[in-house]
């Protein structure tokens, strides 16, 4: 494919991940006349890392699937992209981007530049998880594609996993191997399952159900493994509490135990880093250098109510970071938000959940109220009603909706209305209030949104008496 040098813009993109290849996208529709260039190391182009655990399942058929733009879309685009790349060196001040393209060095000029350089998994101190270097065979982690693809490959019927973190990844993986009968098994060194997702008095319901279908061990961290002629037999945990140790046979091991920011690059160029080494970025998505931007898990950005810097991980937020981020490197205009709400949501084991807002762990102070209401999405008397519960938080001062929870059904609709009440600051007296939308086979006449609200409001108004 060939460059469009003759351009005055050139815009050079790192990373061709949710990141990478949105940013390319908005920069190409911003200025149409532009050079717009991505380097990708590895063999793929732009697809869903969201998707893997269900490509694996086969909720997802083919894992080609995932990807969601092909090679041949951005060469229709005018976008070039150079797969099996490995950017090596960034001169921000004579504007040029060395790179290593399947063994030859080249060397590429930009008026703009956007790293989406992601990350990669955090691998806990685990005594024999590797030999020679790598990963002893029936270790794994659910990254890419060719990650996914080796997972299901050792799928065999009567085999036994075990999952190592009750994480929105890790119970989505215990769920897609429960889903192909295999035992499972899941161990969490926190006291409580999804613990950066939901409050315990949330979750705990969803963890009575999952005990059913897999064993769960929370305060329990795994520390050794044992194999065979290179391939895993059994992993041994152990208590936090009491130091009990217990060896657990298995055939597959899968790490989901968070990730670490790829900055290295960011770093020898001078961009400035955070306390755990996430790139900064403000409300455009520009790092500390002029005409160098950054999106996605590589960086940090501010939380919208506690206004402390967060590691960006929700691919939601990414694709929004990188619209700001190609926007403005093609000479736009462009801001986030001050600040991510971090709206999440998953679906585990039958279990709809879905949050926005910190827990109630990450606010410093107390001065906030919680009220939590269960009820049905039907009217009573109306058959198919299904359970659901929902968390609001308020500050107790303002009166303004901070946070909120949910699980049950159609959590995420729910969570997506209090997400706009966080971001609107608005008042619990005024959204206890919203007229919902009513028919006996559809909904209530009160939804479960804003009896929870009535819930707060009240508790609310005894704490100011």
């Amino acid at each position: 494919m060939g460059i469009y040098l003759n351009q005055e813009r050139k815009i050079a993109i790192v990373g061709c991940g949710a990141g990478g290849g949105t940013a390319a996208q908005f920069a190409r529709k911003t200025d149409r006349k532009a050079s717009v260039t991505v380097f990708e190391k590895g063999v793929y182009p732009q697809y869903s890392k969201c998707g893997l655990p269900y490509a694996i399942s086969g909720k997802i058929p083919r894992f080609e699937d995932l990807i969601e733009f092909s090679e041949e879309w951005f060469n229709k685009a005018k976008i070039d992209l150079f797969l099996r790349t490995n950017v090596e060196e960034i001169d921000a001040d004579d504007k040029i981007i060395k790179v290593n393209n399947n063994g030859k060095s080249l060397e590429h000029p930009f008026t703009s530049i956007i790293l989406a350089t992601g990350a990669e998994p955090s691998i806990p101190p685990i005594k024999n998880l590797s030999q020679g270097g790598e990963l002893v065979k029936g270790v794994e982690i659910v990254r890419t594609i060719d990650d996914a693809k080796k997972i299901k490959s050792l799928l065999k019927p009567e085999k036994k996993a075990t999952v190592i973190g009750a994480g929105l990844i890790g119970l989505e993986m215990a769920d897609c191997l429960y889903e192909k009968k295999i035992k499972v098994t899941v161990v969490e060194s926190l006291p409580d399952i999804l613990s950066n997702t939901l409050d315990p008095d949330m979750s705990a319901q969803i963890k009575d159900q999952i005990s059913e279908n897999v064993d769960i061990y929370l305060n329990h961290f795994a520390n050794e493994i044992k194999h065979e002629n290179g391939a895993i037999k059994s992993v041994n945990i152990q208590d936090r509490e009491s130091g009990a140790i217990k060896q657990i046979p298995t055939d597959l091991l899968i790490i989901a135990t968070g990730t670490k920011p790829k900055t290295s690059l960011a770093k020898k160029t001078g961009c400035m880093l955070g306390k755990h080494g996430h790139i900064i970025v403000n409300e455009r998505s520009e790092t500390s250098i002029k005409n160098l931007y950054a999106v996605g898990d590589c960086t940090e950005y501010t939380d919208f109510l506690t206004k402390k810097p967060v590691p960006i991980g929700l691919g939601s937020v990414v694709v929004r970071q990188a619209i700001a981020a190609g926007i403005n490197a093609a000479g736009g205009s462009y801001s986030l938000p001050s600040g991510v709400l971090q709206t999440r949501t998953t679906s585990i084991f039958g279990f709809e959940i879905a949050a926005v807002g910190p827990t109630l762990s990450c606010f410093d102070n107390e001065n906030i109220v919680t009220g939590k209401f269960n009820g049905s999405s039907l009217p009573e008397y109306f058959p198919g009603g299904k359970p659901i519960t929902i968390k609001v938080f308020v500050n107790a001062e303002s009166g303004e909706i901070i946070s909120a929870q949910a699980v049950g059904d159609k959590a995420a609709q729910r969570i997506n209305t209090l997400a706009c009440a966080v971001l609107g600051k608005l008042q619990i007296d005024l959204f206890k209030k919203l007229e919902t939308a009513y028919a006996p086979p559809v909904a209530p006449i009160l939804d479960a949104v804003t009896l929870a609200c009535d819930v707060v409001s009240m508790k609310l108004n005894r704490k100011k008496r």
